[in-house]
C-alpha cells in the first residue's frame, strides 16, 4: 500500500462515502474490465498497490479509493480516482479554491468534476465542456459511476458491429479501430450529452438552467460575494448552465463558482 502525501487543505472530518453504498457498481466495473481485458483495465486503489502514488484525493473517498483507483479504457483514463497532477486552467477556470471540487475524467479542454462542499462532503457531478458550461452529469459519485458503467456496457456491446460499419469486416481485429470505436461509442453514450465534444452536441435535447439574482431565487447563506445563482435541485439530468455567458457586471474570468444544496445550487461569485 502507498498512501499519498495531502499537499491540499481538505477538511478531515466529513462523513466518508461508504463502499458498502457503493458495492454493486464498484464491483460492476472490475467485473466489466475482467470480462474485456482487451479494452479495460483497473486502476488499482491505494490499498491494492505497492507503486508510488501521488493522488491527493478527499477524506470523503477515502474508502472507495483505498479500494478502486478508476478505470482505463483503451489505455485512456476514462475515469479517474486518483488525479495525480492537478491545474486550475481550461476547463476549470471558473472554478473556486480546488478543495472544492475533484476531477474524475480530463480530456484537453473539457473535464468532469465532483462537487466537494465546505465542509469536505462531495455532492454533484458535473461535465464541464470547451465552453466552459456545466452539465449536470449526476447528483452523487455514485449515480455518475452507474451511468458511466452504463455508457461503457453499451458502448462494448456495440464496439465489433460498430468497427464493421465503419471500417469494415477485417479491421475488427485492428487495434487503432477499437481505440477509435470505443472512443467514438463512449462519446455517443455518455460525454457528448454531459461536456458537448460531438460533432453531434447540438442535438442533445438539454434543459437550460436559468441564472437568477439570489434574492429572486429565495435562496439564503450563500457565500459572500454571490452575484447570481443556478439552482439545479429539481433539474433532470444534462440540465445546462451557461455560467460564461450571465449578464453580470465585470469581467466573468473575475468570477468564482462555489456550491450550496450538494452542489446542486451553483453559486456565481464575484470578486
Amino acid at each position: 500500500m502507498s498512501s499519498p502525501q495531502p499537499s491540499l487543505s481538505w477538511p478531515t472530518s466529513p462523513t466518508p462515502l461508504r463502499i458498502a453504498e457503493l458495492r454493486s457498481v464498484v464491483d460492476r466495473l472490475t467485473s466489466l474490465a475482467h470480462a474485456h481485458e482487451r479494452e479495460l483495465a483497473v486502476i488499482p486503489g491505494l490499498a491494492t498497490t505497492d507503486e508510488e502514488v501521488a493522488a491527493d484525493p478527499p477524506p470523503a473517498l477515502e474508502q472507495v479509493t483505498d479500494e478502486l483507483g478508476g478505470l482505463s479504457v483503451r489505455g485512456r483514463r476514462e475515469l479517474d480516482l486518483l488525479v495525480e497532477e492537478r491545474t486550475d486552467v481550461g476547463p476549470y477556470t471558473l472554478l473556486g479554491e480546488p478543495t472544492s471540487y475533484y476531477p474524475l475524467h480530463e480530456d484537453e479542454d473539457v473535464a468532469v468534476v465532483l462537487t466537494v462542499a465546505e465542509d469536505g462532503t462531495p455532492g454533484a457531478v458535473y461535465g464541464i465542456g470547451e465552453d466552459l458550461a456545466l452539465h449536470l452529469a449526476a447528483p452523487d459519485l455514485g449515480a455518475y459511476l452507474t451511468r458511466f458503467a452504463d455508457a461503457l456496457e453499451q458502448a462494448l456491446s456495440e464496439l465489433d458491429d460498430h468497427i464493421r460499419r465503419s471500417w469494415g469486416q477485417p479491421s475488427v481485429e485492428d487495434e487503432t479501430a477499437r481505440d477509435d470505436a470505443l472512443e467514438e461509442l463512449l462519446d455517443l453514450h455518455l460525454y457528448r450529452a454531459i461536456l458537448g465534444t460531438s460533432e453531434d452536441a447540438d442535438d442533445v435535447d438539454a434543459d437550460e438552467v436559468a441564472i437568477q439574482d439570489p434574492q429572486q431565487a429565495g435562496l439564503t447563506e450563500l457565500p459572500t460575494g454571490t452575484l447570481a445563482v443556478a439552482d439545479l435541485r429539481d433539474a433532470p439530468r444534462d440540465a445546462r448552465v451557461d455560467v460564461i455567458d450571465a449578464e453580470l457586471p465585470g469581467d466573468p474570468l473575475d468570477w468564482h463558482l462555489a456550491w450550496r444544496e450538494a452542489g446542486l445550487v451553483v453559486c456565481l461569485v464575484g470578486g
